[in-house]
Formats: C-alpha cells, structure tokens, sequence
C-alpha cells in the first residue's frame, strides 16, 4: 500500500475522561432497541421496499419484540409519508410501541414531519445536523457558532409544533458525524439543545450519538460516550442513544464498549444492513447478551424464519458466516471439532446439565431455531469420526462401536474428498448401509440348523452359498456364532479371527430390529460389518457375512 501517508486521524480523544467505563466487565441489562431498518436499512437497498414490504417488515419487527421503530423521512419522499399515515390511520401500531421519525432542521420539513404524525399516540421526532469538523469545513463552510444556531433553530420549531400536536412527542437529536466532532462542541451544541427542550423524568430527550462514520478503535468512541454522559446538561433526564456504522467492522464493539460508557439505548438494524458496510446488527448485539446470560428481551427463537423474511423483502443476502444467524454459524467441518461437540452433546444428557458449556458453540443452536443434527455437525473432507458416528447415532440410531466409528469415518473423508462435496447427513446414512450392512453379494448364508443339546458345545449344519455355489457344512464350535464362522472358514478357506462381537437395539420397544457390529481380521488387518434384523441371531450372522464380504472384496 503507497499512499498510507494521505490519511490522519479524523477523531478527537476527549480530556479529562477517567474511563470509568472499564472498570465494568459486561452488560448487565439491555438497553432501550431502536430498530431503524425501514430507514437508514431501506435507504441502503438497491431497491427500496415497498410500501407493503414495509408493513409486512414492521409488523416482524414488533412481533420481534421492539418497541421504538424509526420508520422513516416523511418529508423525504410520498412512500414514506404514506407509510407513516396508513401505520396511523389503520391503526396498525401497538400500544406499546413508539415510532420514531426524522428530521432536518429546516421548517419546511418539521412542518411536513408534524404533518405526518397527526393522530399519532407517541412518536418520536429525531432532528439532526451535521457537526463535525470535515462537514463545517467542506459540505457547509460555516463557523460553530452558525452550526449551533441550526440545532438550536430546529429545536425550537420541533417544540413549537410539538405543543400543537394531539399525542405525545418525545424528541431527540443527533449530532451527525459525532465521532469526528471535538467532544467538547458536541456537548456544547447539544446542551443548547437540551437548554430549548428542558426534559423531564416524565418526558425524557434523547441525545443520540452516532458513529455515521467509524474513524477510530473502539475504545475512543466509549471514552467519547462517557465524556457525553459526565457533560450533558439533564443527564438524569436524558437518554443516551448509541448510533454505530461498521466502518471499520468494529460496530459491535463500538456498541458494548459504548453500553458499559453510559449509553442507554442502541439504534441499529437487523443483520447489520446500511449505508456502506452498515449499522451495527442487532442479532449479533442481542445475542451476545443472550450468551452471557442477559436476557435481551428481543426475540429471536426463530432465527431462520426471521432470516428468511428479511432476504426476501430486502433482497440482500445473510452471509453463511454472520454470527449467530448465518447458515454455517453452528457448522463443524473439523473433524476434533465435531468429536468435541458430539462428547458435549453427550455429557449434558448425562449430567442433566442446566447450563450450556458446549466446547465450540457459544450458544444452545436449538434457542435460535436451529436443528443439532442438520446444522451443527457437517461432514466434508475435514470430518472426523466423532462426527460421523454423532450424525449415525442421533438420526440414525446406529451406536457404532469405536474402532469401526473411525475407519468408517476415513472411508466417509475418502468419499467427500474424492466428490470434492460436503456429504449430507442422509447421503453419510446410505453409504453405510451400502459398504457395511447385510452385504452378502460373493458370500451368503442360506440356512443355519443349530443342535443346541449342549450350550457350550454347539453343533451346526449350515448352508452357503459362495462363487456360485452352495453347499452344507456340518461344523461345531463354542456358540452359534462361532459354528456358522467356522463354516464360512471351511468354504473360503481363510483362517480369519472373530475379534468382536457387539449388538443393540435400534429403538426402545420389543418390535424394534437389532444392530450387530462384527469385526475379523486378517493378516492383523480389521474388516468390520454390520447386521440389522428384527431376530438378534440373524443380525448377528449378516454382520459377521457383511465383515467377510468387505474382507473378501478388498
């Protein structure tokens, strides 16, 4: 990079700030959430929503659990202004929630704001002017003195108005492009603000303080927001909003450190849509409290359903890798991640855990709407056996015994590899059945007539068919097993061993089919098999067959 000489700090450190802020180590309650999607998120679409994608969107945001909604510029353009008056005029918003507009400060617009709230229960006007340094030099060329003079003009004017209007008005005002603002003059302009509003405990301002463009660490913008808090005038009285952009891909950061400053509320936008790279993503905000045991009072229990209306009345796409909500979040290729999660899995139904201390998952997949066994473990290449025998056993009930778990673990990884494709769960389930289970395509047993006088020493007449042949071999042994085994030794004449022998029931009811698993070797070489049958004899003898077929095709 040759030109990293053209660029200088566009921030501004507040003095005298004593970071009080980081004696704190975590948000202990939520904040106020202002979702602000049907504005800054719209105006940031290639193709703004309809007016009916706009209801359909704020009716979502409500059942989410918002309860102030900026939804949007009246006086910006006819769909909005619509939009405002059906909400009201239709009778489409809760009591219980407050929706917010915006505003220049400019008469004719306050006017046409005011305009579009009529009949409205409580609203809030948000009024804003630009104060940072770069806009009064270049956008507006005027002095700070002329700068106030337009906050606090507006002020007035929304005041005046207010004063007419039939429900209640709650006002607030942002000093846009706050984070390139000397502190000093934001807190100066915004007192001026305060000094025409004069707040109460029953109607508090909100000030808030945007991070329209992100120019500095994180940390600089929480010593900002605690400078704000220890100079507005009516603190008591104020509420503090947090605006974060994700210039920098810092937006949540900006926001927790911003909370633990002294901020009260957030505005931000459902998966982080917005101008530029966006507005911080009240997902990933709410969950992260959500994950430290903060209920965030917003709800996303069904994550996908909420995904899957967002892409299509925005038309933008959730990234697999957006936390929380994105496709691949809760996904484990690795195969030591996958064997971790499948032993957390476990020992939570062990323990009956009450906390979720998963390795690899910061939260339970299952309290956003998400499926263990379709989401979390995804078998590819990297895949392990852990993994592989979980997808096996929670879906399929197939409790493979370990060393058969991990070399049908690198006949999937071979598979995947050579495909060069993630497997499915039901694609993993069908290769098993087909390399492993009741495979009796070069040898067969047709019958088996057992003389069971003496248990411990049994004799057997058993039928084979072999390289298209069958004959009938009369051998004895220690058990039935081992007499059909000394049988298939005799046709194909190999001296292999019956290393191990291991079966379950596919489910819990007397109806239920069984699963043997059979291992020989030879040459020191392991061949497993598996058996499923609703007789446990027959099970066991098909998994010993399905072992010496694979050993015979190799």
């Amino acid at each position: 990079m040759k030109n990293s000489k053209k660029y200088v700090k566009q921030y501004f450190e507040p003095c005298g700030v004593t970071m009080d802020w980081t004696k704190k180590s975590a948000i202990e309650k939520p904040p106020i959430w202002c979702s602000v999607d049907l504005r800054d998120g719209n105006q940031a679409l290639i193709i703004p929503m309809s007016l009916e994608e706009k209801l359909e969107f704020f009716k979502l945001l409500c059942k989410i659990g918002f309860k102030e909604i900026e939804i949007g510029f009246p006086a910006a353009s006819e769909t909005e202004y619509e939009f405002c008056r059906k909400l009201i005029e239709e009778n489409l918003i809760p009591d219980d929630v407050t929706i917010q507009v915006l505003t220049q400060s400019r008469e004719h617009i306050i006017a046409k704001t005011f305009e579009a709230l009529k009949g409205a229960k409580h609203a809030i006007v948000h009024l804003y002017n630009s104060t940072s340094v770069a806009q009064r030099q270049q956008v507006f060329r005027r002095e700070k003195k002329e700068i106030i003079d337009i906050a606090v003009a507006g002020a007035k004017l929304c005041k005046a108005y207010a004063e007419k209007a039939e429900g209640k008005i709650t006002f607030e005002y942002s000093p846009e492009s706050f984070t390139g603002t000397e502190p000093e003059f934001a807190a100066e302009i915004c007192n001026a603000v305060l000094d025409i509003w004069q707040p109460t405990a029953e109607n508090k301002a909100i000030i808030n303080l945007p991070v329209t463009v992100a120019h500095s660490m994180p940390h600089v913008y929480a010593n900002q927001v605690e400078y704000m808090s220890k100079n507005l005038h009516y603190r008591e009285n104020v509420v503090i909003s947090l605006h974060p952009h994700n210039d920098r891909g810092c937006a949540v950061a900006d926001s927790e450190m911003g909370l633990l400053a002294g901020g009260d509320r957030i505005e931000g936008t459902l998966f982080g849509n917005g101008e530029r790279t966006g507005n911080v993503d009240l997902v990933t905000l709410a969950l992260n409290m959500y994950s430290q045991g903060v209920d965030p009072q917003l709800d996303f229990s069904n994550l996908p359903a909420i995904t899957k209306v967002y892409e299509r009345v925005t038309r933008m796409k959730v990234s697999e890798r957006q936390p929380y909500s994105g496709q691949l979040v809760f996904a484990a290729f690795s195969g030591s991640h996958q064997d971790a999660i499948a032993k957390g899995m476990k020992y939570r139904v062990e323990k009956n855990a009450d906390t979720w201390t998963v390795p690899y998952l910061p939260i339970d997949p299952a309290d956003v709407g998400r499926v263990y066994e379709a989401d979390v473990i995804r078998i590819n290449s990297q895949s392990g056996k852990g993994g592989i025998g979980y997808i096996l056993e929670t879906q399929f009930n197939l409790v493979l015994p370990p060393k058969m778990r991990e070399i049908f673990g690198y006949h999937v990884k071979s598979i995947s590899d050579h495909a060069h494709k993630e497997l499915l769960a039901q694609e993993v389930y069908e290769i098993f059945l087909r390399d492993f289970v009741n495979i009796d395509d070069r040898l067969k047993v047709v019958n088996v007539g057992y003389d069971t006088v003496n248990p411990d020493f049994v004799k057997a007449k058993v039928e084979i068919a072999y390289e298209n042949k069958t004959e009938i071999v009369e051998v004895d042994g220690t058990g039935r097993l081992d007499c059909v085994s000394n049988a298939i030794k005799k046709v194909i004449n190999k001296d292999y061993v019956l290393e191990s022998y291991v079966q379950h029931a596919l489910e819990e009811k007397s109806s239920s089919q069984a699963a043997s698993y059979v291992c020989i070797t030879m040459d020191e070489k392991p061949y497993w098999g598996t058996g499923i049958h609703a007789d446990i004899m027959t099970s066991s003898i098909k998994a010993l067959v399905s072992a010496v077929n694979v050993m015979l095709s190799k």
